[in-house]
């Protein structure tokens, strides 16, 4: 929630009447506050936000200026819930209501503001929540933006008000002086709206030498231009385009600059040092972003978002003004655009595969201006053979890495799309983007969508750069990693095997990529219980990782989790359990204690615990990494599958048949309908739920099971 503006003024019947309105128990209740551009929509819903907080177990604010509800919905409850497996291929529309029914507090009354809502389509009915706890309020400057909401047309101030805003900000003395002009102004200039007094105010504090006659003469002159020359735009009232006008004509052309460059970022939030950071490939000096900081803020062009002044926002009205001097100068607007772009594409370039906790806080804020590139700016990205695919990368990589696999799969998606349209089918990127869309399915357990993608790409690349390039190389590892998920050992190592080779072949041992190669190999192996195979590609891998990386990276502790799997399984835990923990660790410490890397990492603990009789230690590990997975990856993930068997294995080593039944029968029908029958995982857990019934008496067959399982059961005792 957004900071309310301290010069709020007015507007108290209107408050009153938003929460009247909210109030009633008929329902899902919805409050649309409709009106002009800049006649204080926004500031009456955050200070009703402030007023009312303590009456509202949590508030959620959503600017749907640029996306619809279902979307924003889904980026902002999925980081804490992921969605069931089952419904990521079903509409949004049902993910939506998903959400709604699960992710919200149990308790209390919720609040939820729709900010800058253009239209009835971005909350269409179906989207809307049924609970009748959440209460929403709507601002928009549609008219009647639905009958079926309760509308609040918010007004213009009224005269009295408008005259205690600039007083407010401007002191009594020197309004009480011209009183009649204050007046005039505000009502015939201004037309009494909010952002316009607010502006002018802020006007006249900076210059505090101005009379009103003399404001009254500058805002006359700035209305009657943008009347002439401006008038094919829509600011609600030239008197909010007269207000800006006037500060602008004021401001210095060091800080115009900076103010026109301030308007290619997305309209939220904007960090100053991005905006520093794109500055350096502008002509704009470090002198010259401070001047207009304080000119900015003083003239209330733009306001500080947080208390240490790291961020600002620009009210949308503000940023169109900013945008249209910028397009009446085409070298700038061509040298900011380009400028722009090209900082966006250097965060992004350096998200990695994997990126750390540390990375995702650092990125962050670049985020929502990254993706308006991949909205808006194709067209002005440089290189797009080389940068195309960066754009969406960076945003991909930034919600994969967190384990946020739904939010990633629409940039994954958009750039093979957006690729094959501006590059062509035949083109090398086309294979790299095809490959990572594989490799998102891959991690969500989607085998068999990955499969044709990773064909594909493979395909691909062999035929524009032929057999012996490093990339074929990374394309086969990663088909031979999907081989061996599905359980296709012989494929995958044929495949490990070639893929190893070529990187000898042409890059050497001493890289990532052989590494990488190693690792997949080695735990090919580990799966297929060929320890001694195993080992020196464990060791080995590992030594590399920590050369190349360092010791605190997570493909060490991806590394040291598979040497430690290697001694569990060869009964020598005393070596395997530090290597375990160090491993846990790591990835706690670089990833965060949520991702779904954490959930691998604390079901190998706990197998080592059960491996050793330790079962009160092992059960919340395997209950903590049940639920991780469950959350993260969603509830038919292979790897849900996995904990499920683990926990019902320990359940039956004491005894507890009751609680480990029901999970057996969940994990085998997840195998079945992922990896099929014939899956090792499947077979395996099949096996396990027999051995179970085995134990039971003829008794407790017949109560749980239909007949022909209880003879079939009877007929292999």
């Amino acid at each position: 929630m957004g900071k309310s503006t301290v010069n709020f003024v007015g507007r108290e019947d209107e408050l009153t009447l938003i929460h009247q309105q909210l109030q009633t128990e008929q329902g899902v209740i919805v409050c649309a506050v409709e009106g002009l551009g800049g006649i204080g929509k926004t500031a009456l819903a955050l200070e009703y936000a402030k007023r009312y907080q303590q009456e509202y177990a949590a508030q959620y604010w959503l600017s749907l200026r640029l996306s619809g509800l279902a979307e924003e919905i889904v980026k902002l409850a999925g980081p804490y819930l992921s969605l069931p497996e089952i419904l990521k291929k079903e509409s949004l529309e049902k993910q939506v209501y998903w959400y709604w029914q699960n992710w919200l507090p149990q308790q209390g009354k919720l609040l939820l503001i729709l900010d800058d809502v253009p239209n009835i389509d971005r909350i269409p009915d179906r989207m809307l929540p049924k609970d009748s706890r959440i209460k929403i309020l709507v601002t928009t400057r549609e008219r009647c933006l639905s009958t079926e909401f309760e509308s609040i047309a918010l007004d213009v101030l009224s005269l009295d008000k408008c005259v205690e805003l600039l007083t407010k900000i401007v002191g009594t003395a020197k309004v009480e002086q011209e009183k009649a002009l204050v007046e005039q102004i505000c009502h015939e200039i201004l037309g009494r709206l909010t952002l316009a007094v607010e502006l002018v105010g802020e006007y006249l504090a900076k210059n505090r030498h101005l009379k009103f006659s003399h404001l009254r003469d500058k805002l006359n002159l700035a209305h009657t231009a943008l009347t002439k020359e401006r008038n094919h735009r829509d600011y609600g009232h030239l008197g909010v385009a007269a207000a800006i006008k006037i500060s602008w004509d004021d401001l210095s052309f060091a800080v115009q600059k900076v103010a026109m460059l301030l308007s290619l970022f997305a309209p939220v939030a904007i960090a100053w040092t991005l905006l520093e950071d794109t500055a350096k490939s502008t002509e704009i000096t470090e002198s010259e972003l401070e001047e207009a900081r304080g000119q900015l803020d003083n003239s209330h062009l733009m306001q500080p978002v947080d208390e240490d002044y790291s961020f600002y926002r620009i009210h949308p009205l503000v940023r169109e003004f900013f945008q249209e001097q910028l397009q009446e100068i085409p070298e700038k607007n061509s040298l900011y655009r380009c400028a722009f772009v090209e900082t966006l594409l250097t965060i992004a370039e350096n998200i990695p595969q994997t990126p750390t906790r540390e990375i995702i806080a650092a990125v962050t804020p670049a985020i929502p201006h990254l993706q308006l590139v991949s909205q808006t700016m194709l067209d002005d990205i440089p290189n797009p053979e080389d940068n195309l695919i960066l754009v969406f990368l960076g945003v991909a990589l930034f919600y994969k890495g967190q384990g946020e696999y739904d939010l990633a799969a629409v940039p994954f998606t958009k750039c093979c799309e957006e690729i094959q349209s501006r590059l062509g089918e035949n083109h090398p990127i086309v294979a790299a983007s095809l490959n990572n869309l594989a490799g998102l399915y891959l991690s969500q357990g989607r085998y068999a969508e990955a499969e044709p993608l990773y064909k594909r790409s493979v395909s691909l690349i062999r035929q524009l750069l032929g057999e012996n390039h490093p990339i074929v190389a990374t394309s086969v590892n990663n088909l031979a990693l999907l081989y061996q998920c599905q359980g296709r050992y012989t494929e995958a190592e044929s495949l490990y095997k070639h893929s190893r080779s070529l990187i000898e072949q042409l890059l050497g041992e001493n890289n990532l990529y052989f590494a990488n190669i190693l690792n997949n190999l080695a735990e090919l192996y580990l799966s297929q219980g060929r320890y001694i195979e195993a080992e020196p590609l464990c060791k080995r891998c590992l030594s590399l990782i920590e050369q190349l990386l360092g010791e605190n990276h997570p493909h060490v502790a991806t590394s040291l989790n598979n040497l430690a799997g290697l001694y569990h399984s060869q009964g020598r835990y005393a070596e395997a359990e530090p290597l375990y923990k160090r491993s846990l660790s790591l990835i706690e410490q670089l990833l965060g204690e949520n991702h779904p890397n954490v959930a691998t990492s604390l079901n190998n603990l706990a197998e080592l615990y059960q491996c050793q009789g330790r079962h009160a230690e092992a059960e919340p590990l395997y209950k903590r990494s049940l639920s991780l997975r469950e959350q993260r990856l969603g509830e038919n993930h292979p790897s849900v599958a996995k904990s499920l068997n683990n926990l019902a294995v320990l359940y039956e080593s004491q005894g507890r048949y009751a609680e480990a039944e029901p999970l057996y029968v969940r994990a085998i029908a997840i195998y079945q309908e992922r990896l099929g029958e014939n899956h090792p995982d499947t077979q395996k857990v099949r096996q396990n739920f027999m051995i179970l019934l085995s134990r039971l008496s003829d008794e407790e067959l017949q109560q749980r099971f239909p007949d022909e399982i209880v003879n079939l059961l009877k007929s292999i005792r």
